[in-house]
């Protein structure tokens, strides 16, 4: 039997991450599935229309086995951290290789980038001279690179991540990709697998969407958007008497913030205002995100996996969970005075406060999700 990690935020989980899925399994015939999956909030600073509660059902009715939770602080920041550290959960549970989606489906070139940026030593340091000239990170690495081949594609640029995380933390893990089928720019397509950011688009301006997910999926879909947390961060930037202590706060940019908070009606059109050639919207969102939560830069460097959380499991993945529990170096249940739990219960909360509901129980209760 192979075991085969997956890392997803299915936000929501759609028809593309069933075909992601049923190519493991062509693949793997005889496999076990362990997901790790963000919670309640994004890597782009999103707020997720699932919950983390309703993502861990609808992923073991998708056929996973195992379901792990990407902590917020980790799941919530730049690519390299959001993929090692998902990386190091898998690896806990002893997987046999990595599964991911990629755009240009080329497990050789993805390789062939962290050859460079692992061995090149004037990398970084090119890195460092397009990101002074003011280029953002995505431009400064492909200049860095200088390669012909295109790898500015969301999943790629995850996958080159995943890669890179293997290689430090097992690289007996087998890192594989999956063609993806859809664009995850493209907003308007309407077939019937598209991307997440295009169902969420259609969802905002009332669009039905029932052809491009599964039935289950549907009920629990919340058609919720960021901007139902802006007064409450606006208030937060205006009363705070120091940005900069915030993690992404750097460089000055706190004065920008000051300077169009009043200003903007909406979260996008405040990230709009803000943005420059050297900071992304995705890096903007995140920033506001970590505000807006407080998560400090001092918390930050405090932080470590301190334990694995498990979000649900089938009767198969209990049989292997049962089977690998001394193998496993870290706790399967939060630890309570940790800092990385504490962080958590404030997601929850926060997604509380945006869906005007109690959900905190599955954080609080901490019983995994078991179907059978």
């Amino acid at each position: 039997m192979k075991v085969i990690g997956v890392i997803a935020e299915y936000n929501p989980l759609h028809n593309g991450h069933l075909y992601h899925l049923s190519q493991i399994k062509e693949m793997y015939p005889d496999l076990l599935v362990v997901l790790v999956v963000n919670g309640y909030f994004t890597q782009r600073g999103d707020i997720s229309v699932l919950s983390k509660e309703d993502k861990t059902r609808l992923s073991l009715d998708a056929g996973v086995d195992i379901v792990l939770e990407l902590p917020f602080v980790y799941g919530t920041q730049a690519s390299d951290i959001f993929g090692y550290v998902s990386v190091k959960i898998l690896n806990e549970l002893n997987v046999d290789s990595i599964v991911f989606g990629s755009e240009s489906n080329n497990i050789e070139l993805l390789n062939k980038v962290v050859d460079i940026q692992l061995n090149d030593q004037m990398y970084e340091e090119n890195v460092k001279k397009y990101l002074s000239l003011g280029d953002n990170y995505p431009t400064a690495m492909r200049k860095a690179l200088n390669i012909d081949d295109d790898i500015s594609k969301p999943n790629d640029l995850l996958g080159i991540s995943y890669i890179k995380a293997i290689r430090k933390i097992n690289p007996n893990i087998k890192a594989e990709t999956i063609q993806r089928t859809s664009d995850y720019h493209d907003i308007l397509s309407n077939d019937s697998v598209i991307s997440a950011s295009n169902i969420r688009g259609k969802l905002k301006i009332g669009e039905d969407i029932s052809n491009y997910v599964p039935e289950n999926v549907l009920p629990s879909i919340r058609n919720i958007s960021n901007d139902s947390l802006f007064n409450l961060l606006k208030f937060k930037i205006l009363t705070d008497k120091d940005l900069s202590i915030y993690l992404d706060v750097d460089e000055g940019i706190e004065y920008r913030i000051l300077k169009y908070v009043n200003n903007s009606k909406t979260l996008d059109e405040l990230i709009s205002n803000i943005k420059t050639k050297r900071y992304t919207y995705n890096k903007i969102s995140r920033m506001l995100l970590h505000i807006l939560i407080g998560l400090t830069k001092e918390d930050n460097r405090k932080l470590k996996l301190d334990y694995i959380k498990i979000l649900g499991f089938n009767e198969r993945g209990k049989e292997y969970l049962n089977g690998i529990k001394k193998d496993i170096s870290l706790p399967t249940t939060p630890v309570k005075d940790s800092l990385l739990y504490s962080y958590e219960l404030k997601s929850a909360y926060l997604y509380e406060q945006a869906l005007k509901e109690s959900l905190n129980n599955f954080d609080l209760k901490n019983i995994p999700v078991q179907i059978k």
